[in-house]
């Protein structure tokens, strides 16, 4: 299993939060943060246990969900739903530099 694994799910408990205020608004967006940040870790799991080309596929899915958890951030908090936290930022650039490099092998 990949260290960062344990940082993916502390981002996911992160959200949690965020989740449970967006679904107050919008489920729709919740709803759609709830499915990509849950995706982030399925597919780095999944990417785990792979080899060659699936390996990457999987983690370029994980960086693609990543992408959209910072999308539907951006909104939620553009709309006033959330308010930003530099603590989930830094973790999720974390996770985004640790699986792009995933992505490079």
């Amino acid at each position: 299993m990949l260290r960062i694994y344990d940082d993916i799910i502390a981002l996911v408990r992160d959200l949690a939060g965020d989740i449970e205020r967006i679904e107050r608004r919008d489920a729709d967006l919740a709803r759609q943060l709830r499915r990509a940040a849950s995706s982030i870790a399925l597919n780095t799991m999944e990417g785990c246990e792979l080899r060659g080309g699936n390996r990457r596929l999987r983690y370029e899915s994980a960086l693609g969900s990543l992408r959209e958890v910072t999308a539907v951030l951006d909104v939620a908090e553009a709309l006033r739903m959330v308010g930003r936290r530099k603590e989930v930022r830094e973790r999720m650039d974390k996770v985004g530099a640790t699986l792009f490099r995933l992505t490079r092998r």
